[in-house]
């Protein structure tokens, strides 16, 4: 029997370096696909060197993509690159749009022309859901985006279905729920927190700046979530599935539980700025995996404590590392 090739967009970021090395523990061949940069960021693969490809293409140049697909040949492409961070969305809806929702539309149409047999998988997000229409949030939930970000993942979402529905393509959407990890990017709350704690226990900081503390969340582990990813695609049709834990907390939460993991009372060092509040606030998620769970036998593994405590550790210990070295 070949070895099955997977190609991931977006391979350098936090889901994509864990959806790799699940991959690897299955027996794929990994193929990334980077875009070309005059500084390369592959610190969340740098433990996977030797073991994955890296190829260059990108979302926003067609024949690119055409040209990688030709020359791999997936069995599955999982496209998880995106402009991902909600707040940079305001600052730039254009670019926004052009990766997130019109990149999508690039790549499908590279599946169309190469090989309509590639399985696909698009990373759509929670955040489609914006202001949301009901409580918990499954796949027939309307969506309500409240950002560039939403709307965008939105359009990717349909682009999705559409071209399952009009050409035949196994292409799946995974609408997942807040998933992090230590691999999160430090401008996402969760590692903020972590990252903050971990800065005012070593004696570099006093407070943390927050937005919204009473801002709700469904969050779960990445690892975990990427392993529903792959489920997705082994499956006899292709479907939108809802990946979460089914619980939220908030904020404030995150912030009581992390300032606590090092031996610290948040109080003592959150500040809320004004400024940091989004233009139109999303103030709660939940997502209702039921499906996921059915249809996939997907389980979350990783609990909202464990994940926070495990984030903490990791960044305290990142410092740890670095006072020694100095």
């Amino acid at each position: 029997m070949t070895q099955p090739i997977a190609l991931i967009t977006g391979i350098t970021g936090q889901d994509g370096s864990y959806l790799a090395d699940f991959l690897l523990t299955q027996g794929y061949r990994v193929v990334g696909m980077v875009r070309r940069a005059s500084t390369e960021n592959f610190e969340r693969i740098e433990h996977l060197r030797g073991q994955i490809e890296i190829r260059q293409a990108d979302l926003l140049d067609q024949l690119s993509l055409i040209n990688l697909l030709r020359e791999v040949r997936p069995r599955e492409v999982y496209n998880l690159a995106a402009q991902s961070f909600v707040p940079t969305s305001w600052e730039q809806p254009v670019l926004t749009g052009e990766f997130t929702a019109l990149g999508v539309t690039r790549l499908l149409e590279a599946i169309r022309l190469v090989d309509p047999g590639i399985r696909f998988y698009q990373a759509s997000s929670s955040e489609m859901f914006g202001q949301v229409q009901e409580v918990p949030q499954t796949e027939r939930t309307p969506f309500y985006p409240r950002s560039p970000y939403g709307v965008a993942k939105a359009y990717a979402h349909w682009i999705t279905v559409n071209y399952r529905e009009s050409y035949g393509i196994f292409a799946c959407s995974g609408i997942l729920f807040n998933h992090e990890s230590p691999r999160r990017g430090k401008e996402f709350v969760t590692r903020k927190v972590t990252d903050g704690v971990a800065r005012i226990k070593a004696g570099l900081a006093t407070t943390l700046l927050m937005g919204n503390l009473q801002a709700r969340r469904d969050w779960g582990f990445a690892g975990d979530y990427v392993e529903a990813m792959w489920r997705m695609l082994q499956q006899p049709q292709p479907d939108n599935y809802v990946v979460a834990t089914g619980e939220t907390h908030s904020v404030q939460e995150l912030c009581e539980r992390a300032f606590a993991r090092a031996g610290l009372n948040w109080k003592d060092h959150v500040v809320v700025d004004r400024a940091l509040v989004r233009p139109a606030e999303v103030e709660s998620l939940l997502g209702d995996a039921t499906k996921a769970k059915r249809v996939l036998g997907w389980q979350p593994r990783v609990s909202f404590h464990a994940l926070v405590d495990m984030m903490v550790d990791a960044d305290l210990a990142r410092y740890e590392r670095r006072s020694h070295a100095q």
